[in-house]
């Protein structure tokens, strides 16, 4: 990592904050999988539209592992409302949809500042409502989830409670990610493992490590909606 920051730092690249929108985002998108896997073939990768919330439909993008209809989730990227796109998250959601054996819907959202809050909510609603209402009409079985990383997690979780109320929704779930830095996991060890030694806890190194592992699984990165 050290020697990624490196070559970072001696590519001189202007900080996304530094440049325009329109900068930032033709930046993102050609760094954006430098670190990803390859584009994974799929038996179906096809981009499509969906209702936004607008009243007009916005380009999607659907992964599956058959070309039959699957169960699905629905994407959304991160990019902190401002940056991302489709083609930013395309490898994610072509191993999201090999790993899961089910289908991946990607959307693509209104960004700001062109279109400021709550387009990117009212989009996510829209597509949310449609592809639970409709989901034959946009080549999936049936929505089962909706996810998303960092901005898109936010959006994920917006939709979510929203539809929550609804007997639609009863059996959607969450799948919302924010990775962890290692100074952040380095704190927690630390403080964990000061906790530890004043309980007299037992297990050592190994049993903390163990107990960790278990402990972040079940924190919440997964949320039941409605069961």
């Amino acid at each position: 990592m050290t020697g990624l920051l490196d070559r970072i730092a001696r590519a001189k690249r202007p900080p996304l904050h530094a440049l325009s929108p329109v900068q930032a985002r033709a930046a993102y998108e050609a760094g954006a999988e430098v670190l990803d896997l390859p584009r994974a073939a799929l038996p179906l990768v096809r981009d499509l539209s969906v209702p936004g919330g607008d009243g007009g439909m916005r380009p999607a993008r659907l992964y599956g592992c058959s070309t039959r209809p699957q169960p699905a989730l629905l994407y959304l990227h991160g990019g902190g409302f401002v940056i991302g796109s489709l083609e930013t998250h395309d490898s994610l959601c072509r191993q999201l949809a090999q790993r899961s054996g089910c289908a991946v819907l990607a959307l693509d959202y209104r960004l700001a500042p062109e279109h400021p809050f709550p387009a990117a909510v009212d989009d996510t609603w829209a597509a949310l409502g449609a592809l639970l209402h409709r989901p034959q009409a946009y080549g999936i079985e049936s929505l089962r989830a909706i996810g998303g990383d960092s901005a898109g997690g936010t959006l994920a979780a917006a939709g979510a409670g929203e539809r929550a109320a609804a007997e639609e929704a009863r059996r959607a779930s969450l799948q919302a990610t924010r990775p962890r830095t290692a100074e952040e996991l380095r704190q927690e060890h630390r403080r964990r493992g000061a906790m530890l030694s004043r309980s007299g806890g037992e297990g050592g190194d190994e049993g903390l490590a163990v107990r960790m592992q278990l402990e972040e699984t079940s924190r919440g990165l997964r949320y039941g909606v409605g069961e």
